[in-house]
């Protein structure tokens, strides 16, 4: 973390112990959002490109026939107990829905609500330093934003971005044969329950920081380089749940090898098997997988429980052409991306809905 001079002596406090969800975990399940969002009233536009319809990471809206722009919002609470990474975890996690539409972030607002009897301004100000630093290396302008009182800190932004139409990645843009590729390891979910729990310290939450402090702009790179036609992020809803939503969107099926996943290093499945490090929003996620997801019987349950871990500012899950294969595994190594893991394949759309996606 940069030195702050400013506040050499900020007052201490566990953020964490103020969450009573942490990070993306606190997002409503995806059965409880279809609910929420069926029958809301929606203006037409012709020029809407994508909307809720597809569950997609971000809107997507024409401004010309070649560009248009990529329009998101993202918080939640806190992640970890250090203000400045709080803020720029929240911020990195915002960014990531611009990135995984194949856009460029332009702009961004603050969104903050803050218990301001309970943390100090030198702690709110460090929260959002950490995000205007992570907005600064994106090169997305921070316009300002909005701050409200509330019991539990949240905070995050609202991101504009621009993509070129015909760049666009999206959930509904995924065909057969699609090779599936992720650029992060999973865990986090595990990670940050296990560190509000006083579970673990050191190389491992350092890894778990600077996976989530990651900006994911490769997603830039392939959409513009026409490698990549479906994208999304890996965060609230775990790996299977953001791929049933791609898998939905653009009609098809996918097989997933569970060994081939990759994984936090550092004792995360000890952390499920001996220690039941399990966040709610991970747990809730495993029981809405049951009815669309086909277990082999070898995958054991700590695999189970980790492809539907609840990720903060995950990678991307790519949908990537064979024939592009190769050029795409070379950038993403190139660009220094934590993994570039093949998961799996997109497959015909299986006759059965409980097989929409097969796990061996």
């Amino acid at each position: 973390m940069p030195d702050s001079a400013e506040f050499e002596d900020p007052k201490t406090i566990r953020l964490t112990s103020l969450s009573s969800c942490a990070g993306c975990a606190s997002k409503l399940s995806q059965t409880a959002l279809a609910k929420v969002l069926h029958g809301l009233p929606q203006f037409q536009d012709s020029r809407l490109i994508v909307g809720n319809a597809t569950s997609d990471d971000a809107g997507v809206f024409a401004i010309d026939e070649k560009r248009a722009l990529v329009q998101t919002v993202d918080f939640f609470t806190p992640i970890v107990d250090d203000p400045y990474t709080y803020g720029q975890i929240a911020a990195t996690n915002a960014l990531s829905d611009v990135y995984a539409m194949g856009g460029c972030p332009l702009t961004a607002l603050a969104i903050a609500g803050m218990p301001d009897e309970i943390l100090s301004p030198e702690v709110i100000r460090e929260i959002l330093r950490g995000g205007a630093d992570k907005a600064k290396q994106a090169q997305c302008s921070l316009l300002g934003g909005h701050t409200i009182k509330v019991p539990e800190p949240v905070y995050g932004l609202a991101c504009t971005g621009l993509v070129q139409r015909d760049r666009l990645m999206s959930n509904a843009g995924a065909v057969p044969g699609d090779i599936l590729v992720m650029t992060k390891p999973l865990g986090t979910g595990v990670l940050t329950t296990a560190i509000k729990r006083g579970l673990v310290s050191g190389s491992i939450v350092d890894k778990g920081i600077e996976l989530m402090t990651t900006l994911n702009v490769v997603g830039t790179g392939l959409a513009e380089n026409g490698w990549c036609c479906a994208a999304t992020d890996v965060t609230g809803f775990g790996l299977l749940g953001h791929l049933k939503s791609l898998c939905l969107a653009s009609g098809v099926g996918a097989e997933l090898k569970a060994s081939s996943v990759p994984v936090l290093d550092g004792g995360i499945v000890d952390l499920i098997e001996e220690h039941d490090c399990v966040p709610g929003g991970s747990r809730a996620n495993f029981e809405a997988s049951l009815p669309f997801v086909d277990w082999a019987d070898t995958v054991a349950l700590s695999a189970r429980f980790l492809l539907a871990d609840a990720q903060t500012s995950g990678g991307l899950l790519c949908a990537i052409p064979e024939r592009h294969l190769e050029k795409a595994l070379n950038f993403l190594t190139e660009s220094g991306t934590m993994v570039q893991a093949v998961v799996g394949r997109i497959v015909e759309a299986p006759t059965e809905e409980n097989r929409l996606i097969s796990v061996s």
